[in-house]
This record gives C-alpha cells, structure tokens and sequence, in this order.
C-alpha cells in the first residue's frame, strides 16, 4: 500500500518503470541556442555522390557551419510552444551543440506542403540522425556526419539507414533478392550497415505515422549501444550493438552529437525533449 501512494506523488515526466529518471530538458527554444547549422549544396536531379562542380567545372565548396541569411531553419512562436520550421530549400542540418548517450529522445513532427529539387517528384523526406560524430558530410550527400539514422519519410516513419562507414544490427528479415530487409520483433538480430549483406537500409516494421497535417511523436530511446525506433507509442525497429568501422576494424558508437536533417522536403518540429536514462527501461527489456 505504501508503494501505491508513493507512485502517486511522482511527477510523471520522471516517473518510468525502471526507476526514477532525469527530467525531461527541452532542446527548442527561439534562438536554436542548443544548436549548430550546417548547410552543404542545393543538390540537383544529376548529383551522383561526387563533389558538385560549377559550369566550368570547378569544385562548389559546401556553404558551410553557422552560415547567415539562409533561413532554412526558424523558430516560429505563433503556435503555444516553439515551433521549428525545416524549409528543405538546401540539404544540411541542425547539429546539437552537447554530446548525448543513454537518453531518451521524443519529439513531435509533422509535413509541410513543399518540397525541392531533387526530390520534388519524391517522398517528403528528413530525418534524425544520433550518435553523430566525426567531420560534417561524411556520407553520399555531403551534408551529415558519421551517424545512425532514424528515418522520418513519408509512410517510413522509424526506417534505418547507416551513414557513411556506420552498421548496427537490427531484428529483421533478412532479405532477398531486390528486397529490403524488414523489421519485426520475432526473428533474430542481423547486420545492417556498412559492409554488411543486408545492406545499408532497413524498413520499419509498421506504418505508424497519422494522415498529412497532423502531429506524430517519435521516440528514440539509446542505451549502451541499444535502441529503440518508436512512432506514435508503437515500436517499428529494435537495433543493438551501434557500431562505425575504421582501417576495417569495428569500433563501438554509443555516443555523439544529433543532427535534425533538411533534406529537400518542408517539415515541422515541435516539443524536443530528452532525458539521461541511467538503465533500459524495464518495459523494453524483452526486445533484447
């Protein structure tokens, strides 16, 4: 009977079933004070992963960190909390400022109406990318660091994709042929990523997300290598074992920066929370 009065006295933003966590700390405010921008290349229908070129073929420098006048990330407070708006126009990022490993990430998203060359007969597509570490455009678009991917696209809301020389593995069906693999949480672990069979990509085990115009929640939860790929309170991919490799050798990513993607499609964003986890939570415990 004691137990039951003092669960009821805990806050619930620190209450979970493990234990009692940190409080949530917000990651949005008006002036992105948490943040770093990254803009690279207004990207064309022919970009083929090499280093753009000028009509005289010299090479187009990437506009670089902390550029001025771009606009592709603003805060709007016209709404009852900030609001971040990802105009899409350039490919880049937001890149947190801090470090973060053992958290617990959950935010809300939503699609704007516009969308930009190269992708403008494409998905509406962005995306969080965690553990980031590294130099900026290290991957095929020159635009990201080193990183995981959790995928926010139209219908692939929790997808996987390994950025430049990252892998994990994830329970999902191994593919054949042009198949890709598919989460689900009966099978057995498999590698994807960077020199793996599977591949570079896996898709999610469901479509969570809500019709156009409303807000989804997405959580991504991280511990010691695990995590968690959730979409409106349902679990679409399970990953453990976050790794990068290196002179062929594979070295454990636990850790890093979180960049928030602009990827030729307008996006919203609000209530960007996190949280330090000092364990896996208990309810989540079985997945691994």
């Amino acid at each position: 009977m004691k137990k039951l009065i003092l669960l009821t006295l805990l806050p619930i933003s620190v209450f979970s079933f493990s234990g009692i966590e940190s409080p949530w700390v917000s990651l949005l405010d008006p002036e992105l004070s948490q943040w770093d921008t990254y803009l690279s290349y207004r990207h064309q229908t022919n970009y083929n992963g090499n280093e753009p070129l000028d009509s005289k073929g010299n090479i187009i420098e990437p506009i670089g960190l902390n550029p001025n006048g771009y606009d592709v990330f603003t805060v709007s407070e016209k709404e009852e909390v900030p609001t971040l708006k990802v105009s899409g126009k350039i490919y880049g990022c937001l890149i947190s400022k801090k470090e973060y490993e053992n958290y617990h990430l959950k935010l809300k998203v939503k699609w704007g109406t516009k969308k930009w060359t190269p992708r403008k007969d494409k998905l509406k597509d962005s995306g969080i990318l965690y553990h980031s570490i590294g130099p900026m455009g290290a991957e095929y678009w020159r635009s990201w660091m080193l990183s995981q991917e959790f995928q926010i696209m139209e219908g692939h809301m929790g997808d996987y994709w390994g950025q430049a020389n990252s892998a994990i593995d994830i329970r999902a069906y191994m593919p054949e042929g042009v198949m890709n693999p598919v989460a689900d949480p009966r099978p057995e672990f498999i590698g994807v990523g960077f020199g793996e069979q599977a591949g570079g990509y896996c898709m999610r085990s469901e479509n969570a997300e809500k019709p156009h115009g409303e807000w989804n929640t997405l959580e991504l939860i991280c511990y010691d290598g695990k995590s968690l790929h959730l979409v409106n309170g349902k679990i679409v991919m399970i990953l453990k074992k976050s790794r990068y490799f290196e002179n062929g050798k594979s070295i454990p990513m636990t850790k890093g920066k979180i960049q928030i993607q602009s990827e030729a499609a307008e996006v919203f964003f609000k209530e960007i929370n996190i949280r330090t986890l000092e364990s896996l939570p208990e309810q989540y415990l079985r997945y691994f």
